[in-house]
This record gives C-alpha cells, structure tokens and sequence, in this order.
C-alpha cells in the first residue's frame, strides 16, 4: 500500500519582518525632514458691535446662588436656585443675546454645576458658559 502524503501549508513571515524593518528605518530617517503643514486661517474685519457682557451665575460653597449682571451694573444679588431661571430669561428679555456663565467655587461638587445648567437649559436658555479662573 502506498502512504499518502499530507501536504503542510507554513507561511514564511520572515521575509514580510524584513520588509517592514526597512519601512520603519525609511520612515524614521525621512520623518524629520517633513515640515507640518501650515495652516491658513482666514481674517475677518472688526465687528462693529461690542460682544455683551455676560449674565454671572455664582455658586458659593456655602450653597447660595448670586447673580452678577455684568451688562448693567455688576452688582451681586442673592437669588434662590429655584427662581433662577426666571430672572435671567427676565433679564435676557432686554438684550437676548447675552451669555450665561457659571462661576462655581473650586469645592462646589460638579454635580450641582450641571444640575445648574441642566436648570438653564431646561428654561431655554442657550448660550451657557463655564467661568474659570486662568492659571497664572
């Protein structure tokens, strides 16, 4: 009886290995020669409208809500977080596209900012901001 062979498929890799180590050692050698892409931004002339100053929500770590106007006369007022809405859309009445930033205290939980602006956004209020301070 005569035995049949069975045929084994083996692919070779070492050769593909070869031809990848010379890519990698083209392209690390030709990398710094390649200068990034400048980008060209367009300009645009001055507006002639000065943006509005913004509505200021501050969230004290005490809890208490103060609103800052800062449009009219940047004082602070003490207002209760469930009427807060209302007194920006009440002030947003006079100039409608007035920003609305939130200023909370650094140990205020993050949570009470976003219910915050989840209050906001609920009242239609769009154009909400976070105010941070930068770092000097």
């Amino acid at each position: 009886m005569a035995r049949t062979r069975k045929l084994v498929a083996q692919i070779n890799v070492v050769p593909m290995i070869d031809v990848m180590l010379v890519l990698l050692v083209i392209f690390m050698v030709t990398a710094p020669f390649i200068n990034p892409a400048q980008v060209e931004l367009p300009s645009v002339g001055r507006t002639s409208q000065t943006p509005a100053q913004p509505l200021e929500v501050i969230i004290k770590e005490s809890g208490e809500y103060l609103l800052k106007n800062r449009a009219v006369s940047g004082d602070e007022r003490v207002v209760e977080k469930s009427a807060l809405a209302a007194e920006i859309a009440t002030l947003q009445r006079a100039l409608p596209d007035q920003p609305v930033v939130i200023a909370a205290d650094k140990n205020v939980r993050y949570e009470e900012v976003m219910d915050t602006m989840t209050v906001l956004q609920n009242a239609q209020i769009t154009r909400i901001g976070l105010l941070a301070r930068p770092v000097p």
